[in-house]
């Protein structure tokens, strides 16, 4: 269940978790990528469940615009499941590609 976009100077912060077919597929490189050309501002890192997790700062249209390319990924990437948590804007600059959770 998705919770309410909270926004600062209209930038709005989405931690985002994706489930599915999307370790081994280069779901983290083409995030970053699409991510990038949004002008978003966060990261993403592979879960040990086999996940995706990601990180996005920009306005709130980049940030939509983002989730829902999250929805299908890269070409071999299976999504079954997006979950997205909003929360307040931390100011991060660049994007970035984080090593896996713990």
């Amino acid at each position: 269940m998705e919770n309410s976009p909270q926004e600062t100077n209209n930038i709005r912060r989405a931690r985002i978790f994706v489930a599915g077919k999307v370790q081994g597929v280069f779901y983290r490189v083409s995030t970053q990528e699409e991510a990038q050309r949004k002008g978003l501002s966060g990261w993403v890192r592979n879960l040990p469940d086999g996940g995706v997790e990601a990180v996005f700062e920009g306005t709130p249209e980049a940030v939509e615009d983002m989730i829902n390319w999250c929805h299908i990924g890269p070409r071999g990437a299976r999504v079954l499941r997006v979950k997205v948590e909003y929360e307040k804007p931390q100011g991060l600059h660049g994007f970035e590609i984080k090593y896996t959770a713990d």
